[in-house]
């Protein structure tokens, strides 16, 4: 797993990550000790291959400078382009995406992160979709279920798998109910549930799916439409009301993972760097 490394580390592994920069033309002194200095030098980096550059050295900055294809992963134009369709500032939308999102919305077999949800599955299995749907024999049909395929349809969360295993778990949810399954999952960066598929404004399930899978600009498209399409998340991001955004997106236990604080905090931070002046 790599160690994200930011500002006031100090250690080999950031020696390490200011020779790879200096092999890609920054003039750091390797000391180990990550500075102002090399917090200039990672956004540098950032910009020039085209990653977010929030100054922090993740996994996929990390893996950029190894060698890794940055075509598939969120970049500071897809930010920038996001704040201005939203109509807030950028530092706003570098806090949201530092905090709310997973870091990678791919994983490690170049698949869209997804964590696939059993009680949601025994959900939409038993809410009628037509006008000629029998809501009690769809309830009848996934209790059936849940004592044949509990991993899979239950009405409690849990089962996890995690990783790439969870798409072995999907597969198998899909030849249940291929639409069940897909709205049953959450995808990509941001944990947008499949069951937002028509709210936000795509043909289909299957078609969300497909775009999650296209690259992370488009899981960033998601999480804007689900801004957009939610009158007091998208007032209280313009106001940088962080409490209120967190509990409307993270939910009741907001204020447990300090997701508020955290957003205020990265908020800050942004608006120090100064990247509203270079976007202009």
């Amino acid at each position: 797993m790599t160690v994200k490394l930011r500002h006031g580390d100090r250690s080999q592994a950031v020696s390490q990550l200011q020779k790879k920069l200096n092999a890609n033309g920054a003039k750091l002194v390797t000391d180990g000790d990550f500075g102002d200095e090399t917090e200039k030098a990672v956004r540098a980096y950032q910009r020039k291959v085209g990653l977010v550059d929030d100054g922090v050295a993740g996994q996929k900055t990390q893996a950029a400078l190894s060698g890794a294809s940055c075509v598939l992963l969120l970049g500071h134009a897809d930010l920038a382009a996001a704040a201005k369709r939203l109509g807030v500032d950028l530092a706003s939308v570098y806090a949201v995406n530092e905090v709310e999102s997973l870091g990678s919305g791919f994983a490690s077999n170049g698949k869209p992160t997804i964590l696939f949800e059993r009680h949601v599955m025994y959900r939409q299995l038993s809410t009628p979709v037509h006008a000629d749907d029998d809501a009690s024999q769809l309830k009848q049909h996934a209790d059936e279920l849940v004592l044949t395929n509990p991993n899979l349809v239950n009405p409690k969360p849990g089962g996890y798998a995690g990783g790439t295993a969870e798409h072995q778990r999907l597969a198998r949810a899909r030849m249940i109910d291929d639409s069940c399954a897909l709205s049953s999952a959450s995808w990509g960066a941001f944990q947008i549930m499949g069951y937002h598929w028509e709210l936000l404004g795509y043909s289909s399930v299957q078609d969300f799916a497909e775009q999650m899978a296209k690259s992370e600009a488009e899981q960033l498209d998601a999480f804007v439409r689900f801004i957009e399409a939610d009158p007091a998340l998208h007032k209280a991001l313009k106001a940088k009301k962080w409490a209120e955004f967190a509990k409307r997106y993270n939910g009741p236990a907001y204020a447990r993972n300090l997701y508020d604080v955290k957003l205020e905090r990265a908020y800050q931070r942004h608006t120090a760097c100064g990247c509203e002046k270079a976007a202009a």
